[in-house]
């Protein structure tokens, strides 16, 4: 429940999702709200709030798009279903659906500023300054077939919700007896004694017969076969790839050069030691003795200090937050000591030791650089117009070569590659933008169909055309015998190697000690001793000791060793609770958890309770429709 409620509560603003947006309004042809579509047939009613059939495809298509890359592989409507992702989103639209009508029923608002805020705080509107940026705003909404109005009003409706979220879950204590118990669970300790088996127990292997490797390969033929290779074409559109410094003339480069000075600037530094007196009488004394022959370093003796204690280190001006001080120290010679300055922090003298002289890039320096950057800015302008440009040559007849060559656009094409990024040599292509998307969109389609882009956030767009396909196949296994035959021994040597260690733990549970049998087998028992729960130990792996605290005291268990394909035979001879455990001895990330845990809880039962408070029905013929999109 709790990603359901998260993403009831807001995960719509994200740049995927306004992707997903492209792909909705474009096949439905949706104007307005979000919530209107296919007659007003609503697919979740909750009292008086309706969701319609764009937002369950919205939020179906982004849960389909998060499952299909945690597999990578784009899931079908059928392996959707059974995984449960119908289920999931409808489960999300009721937990959003009651706490909008909640949120209604409330009569709860949201005002201008606030929703401004909001608005601004999204990083999909982000320029290249990392500020909010209205072009930015306006272009990312037009993508995404979006107005304004649209997406202003459906961002207070989320804020909406996570004002009643906030309020159910936003102050939890976790009961300090619970806190406690925790503590004293992960605090806990153990010593196991322990045997690490080797493979040559059980070597060496004799050689397969040819029956016994038909078999293996027979019984694993799917892991041997060729996957399918698809040989297709790309071009990448973005700034980078339009910019023309050459249209940047020298004037243009010198104002921006003159206009951002301070950037080519590595201001001076200073080197500053800093003495404070109680009262200006005794800084007068101070510098009176200076004037008569005392040094600054005797002066910092007598006051009972050392050289490090007085120095601030090297310092910008703007780094010293005492404007006087400030003025004073840029003032003063080097090693040369200033009067009495009266400062924030009292009366002192200040002596500066060392001076780096402000350093300036000329022009010639960073020209170069200047003109690549003005022309990005100018590509970035024009993106959508370059965009417009290819889509129309396409629609008027240019081939996709054609199409990249109009606009002197890179074609890269990739050779027979695999949907993990695979070549059959086994090497593997990293080279590709937006990988995951691309791969999955490439065989997701056919030869020689005209695909539509995919966007890269707010930064451009990939045309892709799919050029051959080489089916999967079966291989014989004259051509994988050698993977088959070490395959073969590797199972066969962990298959003999538990059941060996199987034995083993039979006896130890029978009575026999670890030193009896590491005597009988020469092998050497070791001890590990203060081994805690869910630690990333070097000699058992997180699974291991897992395994160890599975059982009270006397548990013994075979786990397989986190490195090699050695088995461990243990036994836990010794359990220690944590002394002083408290609910304050847990760390404070722990202390965040249980407590967001205990809010989720709460936030569970709200919803089970709306539920029962407001009428919430669904529509099983519109949900069939808007999936059928």
């Amino acid at each position: 429940m709790l990603d359901t409620l998260r993403q009831a509560a807001g995960s719509w603003i994200s740049k995927l999702l306004l992707v997903l947006l492209v792909v909705s309004f474009a096949v439905w042809g949706v104007s307005g709200t979000v919530l209107n579509g296919f007659g007003g047939n609503a697919v979740v009613t909750a009292g008086k709030t309706e969701v319609g059939p764009v937002e369950y495809r919205l939020a179906y298509d982004r849960q389909l798009s998060v499952m299909s890359q945690r597999f990578g592989t784009r899931l079908t409507r059928e392996q959707a279903s059974a995984l449960g992702i119908d289920n999931q989103v409808l489960a999300q639209l009721v937990a959003g659906a009651v706490l909008d009508e909640q949120a209604r029923e409330m009569d709860l608002g949201l005002s201008r500023d606030q929703l401004a805020a909001l608005t601004a705080s999204d990083p999909a509107f982000r320029g290249l300054n990392d500020q909010f940026d209205r072009n930015v705003f306006e272009r990312v909404l037009a993508n995404a077939g979006m107005r304004p109005e649209d997406y202003l009003k459906n961002r207070e409706q989320v804020a909406k919700r996570q004002q009643i979220v906030e309020a159910v879950s936003g102050d939890i204590k976790v009961p300090d007896a619970f806190l406690r118990a925790a503590a004293l669970y992960q605090g806990e300790n153990r010593t196991v004694e322990y045997l690490v088996l080797p493979s040559s127990l059980v070597e060496p292997l004799p050689a397969p017969t040819d029956e016994e490797i038909n078999a293996y390969f027979e019984a694993n033929r799917a892991s041997y076969g060729a996957p399918e290779y698809r040989t297709f074409a790309y071009v990448k559109l973005d700034a980078a790839a339009i910019a023309d410094p050459a249209s940047v003339s020298d004037d243009a480069v010198r104002e921006d050069y003159e206009k951002n000075r301070s950037r080519f600037v590595t201001p001076e530094t200073r080197m500053v030691e800093l003495l404070v007196f109680n009262d200006e009488e005794t800084a007068k004394d101070a510098l009176a003795r200076i004037r008569t022959g005392a040094t600054f370093d005797e002066i910092v003796t007598a006051q009972g200090k050392t050289l490090e204690d007085v120095s601030l280190g090297n310092l910008k001006k703007s780094e010293i937050p005492d404007p006087a001080l400030a003025d004073a120290a840029f003032a003063l010679a080097e090693n040369a000591i200033s009067d009495i300055v009266k400062g924030e922090f009292g009366h002192v003298l200040l002596r500066v030791t060392a001076i780096t002289p402000e350093v300036v890039q000329p022009l010639e320096e960073v020209r170069d650089a200047i003109r690549n950057e003005l022309a990005q800015h100018e590509a970035a302008r024009i993106l959508l117009d370059v965009h417009d440009t290819y889509e129309d040559a396409r629609a008027g007849g240019e081939t996709f070569t054609e199409a990249a060559d109009r606009l002197k656009l890179d074609l890269v094409r990739i050779n027979a590659i695999d949907r993990r990024g695979q070549k059959p040599d086994g090497t593997v292509v990293n080279t590709l933008p937006e990988s995951t998307r691309l791969l999955s969109e490439v065989f997701d389609t056919e030869t020689g169909v005209e695909n539509p882009a995919i966007q890269m956030g707010t930064e451009g767009f990939i045309w892709y055309e799919v050029e051959g396909i080489t089916p999967a196949r079966d291989r014989t296994l004259d051509e994988v015998r050698e993977t088959v035959d070490a395959d073969w021994r590797k199972a066969k040597l962990a298959e003999l190697l538990g059941t060996k260690a199987g034995d083993l733990q039979k006896k130890v549970n029978d009575g026999q000690s670890l030193d009896d049998i590491s005597t009988e087998l020469g092998l050497e028992k070791q001890v590990k001793r203060g081994l805690v729960r869910k630690a990333e130990d070097a000699d058992f792996g997180t699974d291991g000791t897992d395994a160890v605290f599975a059982g009270p005291n006397g548990y013994s268990g075979v786990i397989t060793a986190p490195a090699g394909d050695a088995r461990i035979l243990f036994k836990v001879t010794e359990v220690f609770e944590p002394v002083g455990a408290s609910a304050e001895s847990l760390d404070q990330p722990t202390r965040d958890r249980y407590r967001e845990a205990l809010g989720d809880d709460l936030l569970d039962q709200l919803v089970a309770q709306l539920q029962t408070e407001y009428a919430v029905t669904s529509n099983r013929a519109a949900i069939e429709r808007a999936r059928s999109y």
